[in-house]
């Protein structure tokens, strides 16, 4: 006689955000964050996201017949030479412990693959790099990595690791001083710029963004439309913007979406009119003013980005502290925009 055959132990299912609220927080609960945080984050990021409903997927275990994990991917627009792009980053897989092995999330992985085959051109994320060769066998690909860059701005900390302690505070006042007259010696040689501080994005980022050169970067459009939505109302962090502007006429010439945290201006996205070839030294240059003005300790932004994007940082003296791989699956492997450079920054995650 022939057997009988197994039921499976688990089933993929698709969800939908609305209809799904309950059962995905109730996932989330004790396994991704604060309760309170992740129920805003939710209704921002899955209930309100302007470029549509996330993918999601659900795993329900069979034999109990209940949900036990779940994995999304929230929608993004790309652009490759003037053609958009419909993308999906990877976002809050959760399994219950119990059920907690290779297995299930590479089912959720699976499941959001097989979405994506029809709603989405890619799909990336910033996975921790232990779990590089589970996203290999998902057949993604790492094209690059984001890069983190910092600035130090007062010694004073850094110095106290690397010098007897009671030498560091008179240490570090005089590496500030030098330091401040190198970078103000640099901007007094540069062209007049003036810089101001916004709460949200306005309408003159639209005109920075559609007359800067693209160049032949997949990159995310950084529309005002999408600047309002992924900070100015996101419940999970306050963003200021540090507007760049040509002193006589006020033309806005570059854009810094910022978040400060203990002390640190972390430049979450930045965009400027000369585009993919590169946020100018001078642009930069500002960016350090007002954040030293500020009162900050120090500067970081993260980017996956070209040499020419990367050209103006290192002039002002920005320098590598670490990287994440960066993972991609095209839908269709043929698509022509799979070979080209990525422009990426933190604010292409999800918070």
């Amino acid at each position: 006689m022939n057997a009988m055959p197994t039921a499976p132990q688990y089933l993929v299912e698709a969800g939908l955000p609305a209809r799904d609220r309950d059962t995905v927080l109730g996932l989330w609960r004790g396994n991704l964050g604060q309760d309170a945080r992740m129920t805003a984050k939710y209704e921002w990021f899955y209930l309100r996201c302007p470029h549509g409903e996330p993918l999601m997927q659900l795993l329900l275990d069979v034999p109990g017949q209940a949900h036990v994990g779940t994995a999304s991917a929230g929608r993004r627009r790309l652009e490759w030479r003037g053609r958009e792009l419909r993308a999906g980053v990877l976002v809050d897989l959760a399994v219950l412990p119990q059920h907690r092995s290779l297995g299930p999330a590479l089912m959720l992985q699976q499941g959001l693959i097989a979405a994506a085959g029809e709603a989405l051109d890619v799909l990336y994320g910033f996975p921790n790099p232990k779990a590089a060769p589970v996203f290999k066998r998902l057949g993604y690909a790492q094209p690059a990595q984001l890069v983190r860059y910092a600035r130090v701005l007062r010694h004073a900390g850094y110095l106290r690791e690397r010098v007897p302690r009671w030498l560091a505070p008179a240490a570090g006042w005089l590496a500030d001083r030098v330091v401040a007259c190198r970078d103000a010696w640099t901007r007094l040689r540069s062209p007049h710029l003036r810089s101001a501080w916004a709460d949200q994005a306005d309408a003159r980022v639209d005109a920075v963004w559609s007359g800067s050169p693209k160049g032949d970067d997949v990159i995310a459009i950084r529309d005002v439309g999408h600047l309002r939505w992924r900070f100015d109302e996101s419940p999970l962090a306050t963003t200021r913007y540090l507007l760049v502007k040509r002193a006589h006429d006020r033309a806005l010439q570059a854009w810094f979406a910022v978040q400060r945290i203990d002390g640190t201006l972390h430049v979450r996205d930045f965009w400027s009119v000369d585009g993919t070839d590169g946020m100018a030294a001078m642009h930069v240059g500002e960016l350090v003013h007002a954040a030293r003005k500020a009162g900050c300790s120090a500067v970081s932004v993260e980017m996956c980005a070209s040499d020419a994007q990367r050209r103006g940082w290192h002039a002002l003296h920005f320098v590598e502290r670490s990287r994440r791989p960066v993972f991609l699956r095209w839908s269709s492997p043929q698509d022509t925009a799979a070979s080209a450079p990525l422009f990426l920054t933190s604010a292409d995650e999800d918070e």
